[in-house]
């Protein structure tokens, strides 16, 4: 592998719009070649679509950054060509279905098909890339990777490496096109504090052989450049909480609550009949026949009947007896 030099880093004024608002704003960077860069700031503030601007994967809308002599964002090709990405979730995830040996030779058949043409051509004449072999084993010692060292070798399975062993693995392959800029996502996370230690120790070494080293993390060790993305957190009050108001009891009315009370000739708990709503005040009439009827059965009229209503000082049940309905 070709000891590269790294790229400087610079940027103002940098940002990037999106259809929901700004992502990352006012960003200013001044790193040497070499140096150590952690963007430090909460998730959601920006830090991934950075990275991916600095590297001249997604094209920024204001301001301007320069990456080596290749200044962003017209000339986000050229950036690409140095820029190696190492783990960025979502965009050069690891092949779960690959062994660790067959994703290294992946990657270096990658390096080989994609840039080597291209950079071939700058190299001095009676220079020659190192074989692919090589290659690798050099990347895994400078990302502290043993293969052999793994559970069943350089046969393990990418699914059954521990975080930080896979975060070694996507930086070796990363360094094996010799990159000016290595660039890497959410380093820290899932991460213990000791293997949170050893993650920054790689890429403090990546860094000591002139590699520039851009991280996102949650928390930045105190020897990096630190950039930070979203706004700066401030204590707000907590909101205050409006007073419950007394309880109030509601005023009885007996005049709207009241029951009504009961029309005459109702038995208790009997409901009286609503009246008509077409005629309200309409008496019941009495039909011929139903005259007939009850003079032919003696109980609605005729001489006994005339003779009850005479009698006022008789009650009800008097005069249900004597019309023989009792």
């Amino acid at each position: 592998m070709d000891s590269p030099h790294g790229a400087a880093v610079k940027a103002e004024g940098f940002g990037l719009k999106g259809p929901r608002g700004w992502v990352f704003r006012d960003v200013g960077i001044d790193a040497a070649p070499g140096t150590l860069i952690a963007v430090e700031g909460p998730s959601g503030s920006g830090r991934t679509c950075l990275l991916l601007a600095l590297t001249g994967r997604m094209k920024a809308t204001e301001g301007h950054a320069e990456i080596g002599r290749h200044r962003l964002p017209k000339k986000m090709a050229a950036v690409r060509r140095i820029a190696a990405l190492g783990p960025v979730p979502g965009v050069n995830d690891l092949d779960q279905a690959l062994t660790v040996a067959e994703q290294l030779r992946e990657g270096a058949m990658l390096q080989r098909r994609y840039e080597a043409p291209v950079r071939a051509l700058l190299r001095p004449r009676g220079a020659h890339r190192a074989p692919a072999p090589a290659r690798i084993e050099e990347a895994l010692a400078v990302v502290g990777l043993d293969p052999a060292a793994l559970p069943k070798g350089p046969r393990t399975s990418v699914r059954d490496l521990e975080r930080l062993e896979a975060v070694r693995l996507s930086v070796a392959i990363a360094l094996l096109g010799g990159p000016r800029l290595l660039a890497l996502d959410d380093l820290d996370l899932k991460l213990s504090d000791a293997e949170r230690t050893e993650a920054w120790d790689m890429l403090r070494s990546v860094a000591a052989r002139g590699t520039t080293v851009v991280a996102v993390c949650s928390e930045a060790p105190d020897d990096a450049t630190v950039v930070r993305t979203g706004p700066p957190a401030e204590s707000a009050p907590a909101p205050e909480r409006a007073a419950t108001p007394p309880a109030v009891t509601p005023e009885v009315t007996w005049g709207a609550s009241r029951p009504a009370e009961p029309e005459a000739g109702t038995e208790p708990g009997e409901k009286a009949a609503a009246p008509s709503l077409t005629q309200p005040d309409a008496k019941p009439e009495t039909k011929p026949d139903d005259t007939e009827a009850a003079d032919r059965t003696g109980t609605g009229t005729g001489t006994d009947a005339d003779a009850d209503a005479e009698d006022d000082t008789k009650g009800a049940d008097d005069a249900l007896a004597e019309t023989g309905r009792a």
